[in-house]
């Protein structure tokens, strides 16, 4: 009998899963048509994968505006709805449960993507990186700050967004609020600077994200959103750790207690955060003693330290990315303790059709070659 954690089932009052594995949402760029519509390669890829106990999918940008990254499939047009409900349908047909995560890049964009116009982003601070465009990789630049009334208007975007997914057929939503994107600036003091509602005390600056929340539950059930957080993310996207980030953190994961959310999903402290004296290093264990719901985390974990971190009760669930690139049958290579596929990091966002997406072996498949 296999007693390892991460293949145990999991059920809450809202989730009932067949294993603590999540596929982490990665960026893929496979959505090469002008419609920015997933397609069949989109639902084969996904249906490969859906052993996992729940798949997030892919960052799906709400709008047209939302958009920072080349051929990537959105969730904000009638096209691009039936498009991830070839998805839904490929994985519900093998048992698994997905939910779209609702994503908008604000300042991590660049005018190629709109028509020459600026990216919008809480305030006129360049992040200073680098922007995937359909040319290539481009300088970011400083973006418009947006009015409170276009605050208010992206709100709705992501309502409109997680009623199409509804639609679409997914299980549920992931609001993304990580990884230096739109309402993670919002929360960091030094990307926000404004000096209305959503500025200045850190209540005002997590605003936004329970303004979706409350605008979301008009059109699902709490129940089945989940909502991403990187609170230590320092040195990517241009975010800096400041020193009221911990405070910021700990005062939205406490109010997200009132919500009654699928799952928190928490990125784990990066080595650059590791670095600071007021990065909270070990980020699942420190806000498992604040939030009360289901937590997942992620950054890194090998199947050994997966389990490790189930057992000692810091986490309910643990999300791999790269491991599932590779390996469509995860779930079934930890259980048997086989070797993993190793991912080709050439192959994980360009182009290149199947290459890298679709033609990864799964165990089954090398036994009938042998």
């Amino acid at each position: 009998m296999n007693t390892q954690p991460l293949l145990t089932p999991y059920k809450s009052d809202f989730l009932d899963l067949r294993n603590r594995l999540v596929m982490a949402p990665m960026t893929r760029s496979r959505s090469t048509n002008p419609e920015n519509v997933a397609t069949e390669l989109t639902a084969k890829y996904y249906a490969q994968r859906a052993s996992a106990g729940l798949i997030v999918s892919e960052g799906t940008p709400i709008s047209a505006k939302a958009i920072g990254y080349i051929n990537v499939p959105g969730i904000y047009t009638d096209a691009q709805v039936e498009g991830w409900k070839l998805v839904t349908d490929a994985v519900h047909a093998k048992g698994g449960k997905i939910f779209a995560q609702l994503w908008h890049v604000g300042r991590m964009s660049h005018p190629d993507f709109h028509n020459g116009e600026l990216p919008v982003a809480p305030s006129a601070v360049n992040p200073n990186d680098k922007a995937y465009t359909p040319q290539g990789f481009k300088d970011t630049v400083t973006p418009r700050a947006l009015e409170t009334f276009e605050v208010k208007a992206i709100v709705q975007d992501f309502k409109n967004a997680a009623a199409n997914a509804v639609k679409a057929g997914f299980d549920g939503v992931e609001i993304h609020a990580s990884n230096g994107y739109l309402l993670h600036q919002f929360f960091n003091s030094q990307t926000n600077v404004r000096t209305d509602e959503y500025g200045g005390s850190v209540e005002n600056r997590a605003r936004i994200l329970f303004e979706v929340l409350d605008a979301v539950k008009e059109v699902i059930d709490l129940s089945k959103v989940g909502v991403r957080l990187n609170p230590s993310m320092h040195g990517g996207f241009g975010i800096e750790l400041t020193e009221d980030a911990p405070e910021q953190f700990e005062y939205i994961i406490s109010k997200l207690n009132d919500y009654s959310l699928a799952y928190l999903h928490l990125t784990e402290a990066g080595a650059k955060a590791r670095e600071l004296p007021h990065a909270i290093k070990e980020v699942a264990q420190h806000f498992r003693g604040i939030y009360k719901g289901t937590l997942v985390t992620n950054g890194g974990y090998t199947q050994e330290s997966g389990n490790k971190v189930i057992e000692a009760g810091h986490a309910d669930l643990v999300a791999y990315g790269v491991p599932y690139i590779g390996n469509p049958d995860l779930v079934e290579r930890f259980a048997q303790h086989a070797p993993l596929n190793q991912a080709d990091p050439n192959t994980f966002y360009s182009p290149t059709g199947e290459k890298g997406y679709t033609d990864y072996p799964a165990l089954a498949e090398l036994s009938e070659t042998k």
